[in-house]
């Protein structure tokens, strides 16, 4: 089977360039040879390279910038995901592709499951519901995975600027009313692959069974500052954390106050995920 895997360097794309070795021949991609904003370079390579299953991790994820940017945002979250579904069903090929737990609302304090009602409130969390949108109206097998507040030890993300910041100050101010459960990459990119493997074993009929939308986020959940009071300790750091609230810190796009998805469907049927702190203390060991 051969692969395509979008956004090689990016957080999720570098995990899964490693987890999907074993299941075909991959061919990872950078923006620089592969950039989701220019769709007739797109359209090219995915007719040149004719694989058999697209997993396509990359996106705009620049949540306040998207405010402003709102054509950028949806041309490499909603038009790029589309045109890979098109030229998928024109191949006969899958596509895995990973959406947020912003296209809720996040108005009521309940984890979210795969047919609750959406309701994104920011440009960011729109985007991504038009691509999910585009690729379920495509008829092709395909895995669209919802997951949040992704870190890990490469890239941008709040692990890794909250380690920089304890390091710069004395004292952090951390939003503590947003409620989410934060998701190592590595976590996505494995249980992406044992997933394919049992897609692999199970051929079109599995498609045909398990495809759709799932759910994919560790379990438990916590605040921005939990978070960062985990992150402190398994770092071995000292700072003094001050909680606030996001009327506190005002930014271009409003966020949930509370995006805790439910996992339940997907490890009821296929994988199993890992509590948010386990997965923390693993990321951060290595």
């Amino acid at each position: 089977m051969k692969i395509l895997l979008t956004g090689r360097n990016g957080q999720v794309g570098y995990e899964l360039e490693r987890s999907l070795q074993g299941l075909g021949t991959v061919v990872a991609l950078e923006r620089g040879r592969l950039d989701l904003s220019d769709l007739d370079q797109l359209r090219a390579v995915l007719r040149a390279e004719q694989p058999q299953l697209i997993v396509n991790p990359a996106a705009y994820t620049a949540v306040d910038k998207a405010e402003s940017e709102p054509r950028l945002a949806y041309r490499i979250n909603a038009e790029a995901p589309a045109l890979m579904a098109e030229e998928a069903k024109r191949l006969g090929a899958a596509l895995v592709h990973y959406s947020t737990d912003y296209v809720f609302a996040g108005t009521e304090a309940a984890a979210r499951a795969e047919g609750d009602a959406t309701g994104p409130i920011n440009v960011y969390g729109a985007s991504k519901l038009a691509g999910e949108q585009a690729i379920a109206a495509a008829g092709i097998p395909h895995l669209i995975f919802r997951t949040s507040w992704v870190y890990g030890m490469r890239g941008k993300n709040f692990l890794l600027t909250m380690l920089r910041l304890a390091r710069e100050r004395e004292e952090l101010r951390i939003v503590d009313d947003q409620h989410g459960a934060p998701t190592w990459s590595r976590t996505i990119a494995d249980s992406t692959a044992l997933v394919l493997a049992q897609a692999r074993a199970g051929g079109p009929d599995w498609w045909r069974q398990h495809g759709g939308l799932y759910h994919l986020s560790s379990q438990g959940q916590t605040t921005w500052f939990g978070f960062t009071e985990a992150i402190l300790e398994e770092a071995g750091m000292a700072c003094r954390l001050l909680p606030i609230t996001t009327a506190d810190y005002p930014l271009p796009a409003p966020r949930p106050q509370y995006s805790v998805l439910s996992s339940a469907k997907l490890t009821r049927q296929l994988c199993q995920l890992p509590h948010w702190r386990a997965a923390l203390r693993l990321c951060m060991s290595g």
